[in-house]
């Protein structure tokens, strides 16, 4: 008796990878990271600032700076005293559980600083004044 080929056939086609649910992960993942990510907000000029004794780290959400030309810095963006309070106001509504630094340079008038602080103070804000450790 003659014996016929194999009853086992083979399959010579490529077997192809689906690559969607790979990518589906991929993008909730970039998602997430986003939607979790804090972003470090500059003021946008650097000061000099007086020596203290800080021990903490901190990772303020808004940074306001304070040059010895009484210019008061937010978000790289110069503005007057009066314009400052609706600034702050517009970041709260972006993140309600902010922290506050203020970085006054040396020769900053000290005035201006203490004006910047109790706005921040009467919005509800934690504030910090930063220096040099």
């Amino acid at each position: 008796m003659a014996r016929r080929g194999s009853r086992v056939q083979k399959d010579e086609e490529d077997a192809e990878l689906n690559m969607t649910p790979m990518l589906d992960v991929v993008f909730i993942l970039l998602i997430f990271f986003i939607v979790t990510a804090v972003f470090v907000k500059e003021p946008g000029v650097d000061v000099i600032r007086p020596e203290i004794n800080n021990l903490d780290r901190q990772r303020p959400t808004i940074l306001v700076a304070v040059t010895s030309t009484d210019e008061i810095w937010i978000n790289r963006d110069v503005y007057e005293i009066t314009q400052v309070r609706g600034v702050l106001e517009q970041l709260l509504s972006e993140n309600p559980r902010a922290e506050a630094m203020i970085q006054g340079d040396e020769g900053a008038p000290i005035g201006t600083v203490l004006d910047v602080q109790e706005m921040l103070l009467q919005l509800g804000v934690e504030v910090t004044i930063s220096g040099v450790e």
